[in-house]
């Protein structure tokens, strides 16, 4: 046994009691959550309930009313100051944020710029690395992708599923120790939707750091080393899939399953 004990790692992700009003409704009621280096976190729940305000909150695209986010050791967004917070200035946040990839339900790609262009652009201008090893390193994250031929392909040319995996690689272009998905296939059409999962399914099992807002329930027990299902602005429960999606504690957890997967545990 070492005389000396290691300290515990630090989670890759930690929320303490995260709150977030538009105006007078509260979106987030005190969100208190952990996920560890290499874990994947799928958020459940109905839409309205804070699933994607959370996601937002959490590389600082939305700010918080009250409480904390710490990404890898390092508070988001803020500094702290006695017992209050004072906001970075913008250049700090974009530094942060370029550690944090984030792919949205809507591609937003650059239109003008084909895929390999897509994927360097950040690289380029914030990383500013030279241009041949940021291309090299696109070439590589587009085959990863399964898109290597489309390379030279615009936006328009490429299939919904297509342009989501290419905002997948512009995201892991930027080498992030986190990545956020904010459902990502739900402007997909059905028979494109397995096509991201797969891409997905591969950075968890390379062990990437994953919080993933879904409504793919099969993707959430197959890939999710936990599941959290959020409701009303809280989490209500969590836990591993198999026990969230086949044994929930709670009736909303049971109410939402059972719409949603036909569920009755």
């Amino acid at each position: 046994m070492p005389l000396i004990e290691s300290a515990p790692a630090l989670p890759m992700v930690r929320a303490v009691g995260v709150h977030k009003r538009y105006r007078r409704e509260e979106v987030l009621k005190g969100i208190d959550l952990e996920v560890a280096s290499g874990e994947v976190l799928c958020l459940i729940g109905p839409s309205g309930s804070g699933k994607s305000t959370f996601l937002r909150c959490i590389n600082h695209l939305e700010k918080i009313d009250a409480g904390r986010v710490y990404v890898d050791g390092e508070l988001v967004g803020y500094r702290e100051g006695g017992d209050c917070l004072f906001e970075m200035h913008p250049r700090e946040v974009c530094r942060q944020r370029a550690d944090i990839g984030m792919v949205f339900q809507r591609f937003n790609l650059f239109p003008h710029l084909t895929a390999l262009e897509n994927v360097i652009e950040a690289p380029l201008r914030v990383r500013r690395e030279p241009r041949p090893q940021a291309i090299q390193r696109a070439r590589a994250l587009l085959e990863r992708v399964g898109l290597r031929e489309k390379a030279d392909a615009y936006p328009s040319r490429l299939s919904g599923g297509q342009q989501q995996r290419v905002a997948i690689a512009r995201a892991l272009a930027m080498r992030p120790k986190l990545m956020l998905f904010d459902e990502p296939t739900s402007a997909l059409d059905p028979e494109l939707v397995g096509e991201v999962l797969n891409v997905m399914r591969g950075l968890a099992d390379d062990g990437m750091t994953m919080i993933v807002v879904t409504h793919e329930m099969a993707f959430a027990r197959d890939a999710g080393d936990t599941v959290a299902f959020m409701d009303g602005g809280v989490i209500v429960e969590s836990g591993a899939p198999g026990e969230i999606l086949a044994n929930p504690r709670h009736e909303r957890t049971r109410a939402f399953l059972s719409r949603v997967i036909g569920a009755r545990p």
